[in-house]
């Protein structure tokens, strides 16, 4: 057979919608092959709210572009270019990389689209053009532990100015004693606090739940900030507004650049909420070993560190402990094992 004939029939088995494969087996058509509008639109309802909130930009870009193509067409080499083009069309703030993250997050957001249509038994999983598109290397982090002496600063001027140096206050300090990400404290609610363990309930980054001590003296500032913020709902947020509204990531922005104004190197070196998460576990991890402060940190996945994480791990006690030492004050849970 020519080559000529070999395209014609495998044109004629694509208007069929048969694959090769498929004559091979005798089976029948394949299902009709959705384009990127209906995919998307199907995919984004079935993704949780953290996947949704991180690919939904980037989504609407490959929907800009390839909308109305279907999810069989692409090829790496398309995957790639589009990918650089979002490096290209990124926004450039202070702490932008090149547009780096741009490009890995719609990489991300394929993949992720394409692995539905392998489930779905669209594509076959060596086929995802997705997968063959490397992601652009990550640079290393400019975050790290902020000195004793900047904290205290830090802590200072976020007391002493603003409209509501008391959030601020409190703000920080949960971060600070729990290492915490943002969507853990935007995510606080009353029934969260265990207040005779001191305790308080975090759902975080891949949906992971996890009790964090924490000290009594922020126990009962949490307390007493719903007492006079509160709705009286225990399932709603905790952290709120002087006039009772929740807020939002909007505050942690307004914070830093309120800080920034008062501390140039805060501005400079692009101080942020996550600094405080690296300072507690660094200082953890100083003072009580890789395995409190993994779980400090709350991390659980087994390929972080190694096969050693899997042998070597940390109780809810010595996290308790990490903390009475971190804040000088007794916790009802900690308890010296050495």
């Amino acid at each position: 057979m020519s080559g000529a004939d070999i395209e014609a029939a495998r044109l004629l088995l694509d208007r069929l919608g048969v694959s090769p494969e498929q004559v091979m087996r005798g089976a029948g058509p394949r299902r009709p092959m959705p384009t990127f509008d209906e995919y998307i639109g199907r995919v984004s309802h079935v993704v949780t709210d953290a996947t949704r909130s991180v690919y939904e930009t980037y989504w609407a870009k490959v929907r800009q572009v390839w909308g109305a193509r279907r999810l069989d067409e692409p090829t790496p080499l398309e995957i790639h270019e589009l990918a650089e083009w979002a490096k290209r069309q990124s926004v450039t703030r202070r702490n932008s990389r090149g547009g780096r993250a741009s490009a890995e997050h719609v990489i991300a957001a394929l993949r992720c689209l394409y692995r539905y249509a392998v489930m779905d038994g669209l594509i076959a999983e060596a086929d995802s053009p997705a997968a063959r598109v490397a992601k652009p290397r990550r640079l290393p982090s400019t975050r790290r532990a902020i000195s004793a002496t900047h904290l205290a600063q830090i802590n200072a001027v976020a007391a002493s100015t603003g409209n509501d140096p008391e959030l601020d206050r409190l703000l920080l300090r949960l971060h600070t004693e729990t290492a915490c990400r943002r969507a853990g404290a935007l995510g606080l609610r009353l029934c969260d606090i265990d207040s005779e363990q001191c305790l308080v309930r975090l759902r975080e980054k891949g949906e992971t739940v996890r009790w964090q001590p924490i000290s009594p003296t922020l126990t009962r500032y949490l307390l007493l900030h719903n007492e006079e913020r509160g709705t009286g709902d225990p399932s709603g947020q905790l952290l709120r507004y002087g006039n009772g509204k929740p807020i939002t990531a909007r505050r942690y922005d307004y914070l830093w650049q309120r800080l920034g104004k008062h501390l140039p190197w805060v501005a400079i070196q692009q101080i942020s909420t996550h600094w405080l998460r690296h300072t507690t576990l660094t200082w953890v991890e100083r003072n009580f070993g890789y395995a409190v402060a993994r779980a400090y940190a709350g991390h659980s996945g087994k390929n972080d560190a190694g096969t050693t994480s899997t042998y070597v791990r940390a109780d809810l006690y010595e996290v308790a402990a990490a903390l009475a030492a971190l804040t000088g004050e007794p916790h009802p849970l900690a308890v010296d094992s050495r």
